[in-house]
């Protein structure tokens, strides 16, 4: 199936000042919405606390479900509703003493709350999860350097295989792609947990991937091309993969989307996070990783020169 017919030559290459534009803009937008949040919106994994997953049948009012809890005093208790479903996640802040030592009492309270509400036979715990804030701190260390970490090596991997310019262009396109995924993220208010990390994760080797073919098909031709400039192989390259990229990226995208929408709302945090980061991974290896190269190609012609 070759949905780009051969000989078909868009011109990527003058289209590499707008998008680094529109990219800086994202990657912008995304910082400033991070600082004016005070930061992403951890969740149990991350800054310690208690979640409940409940099913309470028949399917109340979320306002009942608030009353019951109110009784219980708990402090600042977040409650969110699964569809209309009857399905409610509880999320209750605790220190470090009472996650690790009553976390099993705080959840037997709120179940007594629950069934003097609604009746014994009505509510389900399906999950309950205790952390500590010093372990969920500890996560969020770690979570951050492994996403930094595989940044980094990645951006290795390019240029150990092929050059220093095109490592740099990966290691760039993987900041943009896990930034502006995050800033979405932070935007739809969804909560940052070890789910989440690992659709990062996905997402940059879903991206190195795509950057690695492009980039292999710019090695091949510019053996092949000599006479050739530059600007024009890149351009030539990224036309002759771009049918793979639309199968490869579009199958995904499908697989991705029905996830989201039938998978239920445990799974769209990290059904969202690879929608975002697919997209925009394919985009900054067309549009961001490739110009990169381009531009350092006259401090790489110097260089050889020089030798």
């Amino acid at each position: 199936m070759e949905l780009i017919k051969p000989g078909t030559n868009i011109d990527f290459v003058s289209y590499r000042h707008g998008a680094v534009i529109a990219s800086a803009l994202l990657v912008t937008a995304s910082i400033l919405f991070l600082f004016v949040r005070g930061g992403p919106n951890y969740g149990v994994d991350f800054s310690g606390g208690t979640l409940m997953d409940i099913r309470i049948t028949p399917a109340p009012p979320i306002a009942q479900v608030r009353v019951a809890l109110a009784s219980v005093k708990l402090g600042d208790v977040s409650l969110q509703e699964f569809g209309g479903t009857g399905e409610f996640l509880i999320r209750l802040p605790l220190s470090d003493t009472e996650a690790t030592a009553t976390g099993g009492s705080v959840s037997k309270d709120v179940h007594d709350a629950l069934n003097a509400k609604f009746g014994k036979d009505k509510v389900d715990i399906l999950r309950v999860e205790s952390v500590g804030p010093r372990v969920g701190s500890d996560l969020r260390r770690k979570a951050i350097l492994a996403v930094v970490f595989s940044t980094v090596m990645m951006g290795l991997y390019i240029w150990l295989r092929f050059e220093l310019r095109f490592g740099i262009g990966a290691a760039v396109a993987l900041v943009h792609d896990v930034v502006i995924t995050v800033g979405a993220l932070a935007l739809f208010h969804y909560e940052f947990d070890l789910t989440i990390v690992a659709a990062l994760l996905t997402v940059v080797g879903f991206s190195v991937n795509d950057t690695v073919i492009v980039s292999d098909r710019i090695r091949e031709n510019m053996r092949k091309s000599r006479r050739e400039t530059f600007a024009s192989i890149i351009n030539s390259s990224i036309n002759e993969t771009l049918s793979r990229t639309i199968l490869t990226t579009g199958t995904a995208i499908l697989v991705i989307l029905a996830l989201f929408f039938l998978g239920g709302n445990v799974i769209h945090g990290f059904a969202f996070t690879l929608l975002v980061g697919f997209v925009t991974g394919t985009y900054s290896s067309i549009f961001i990783s490739s110009p990169i190269v381009l531009v350092m190609e006259p401090v790489r012609a110097r260089v050889t020169r020089r030798k």
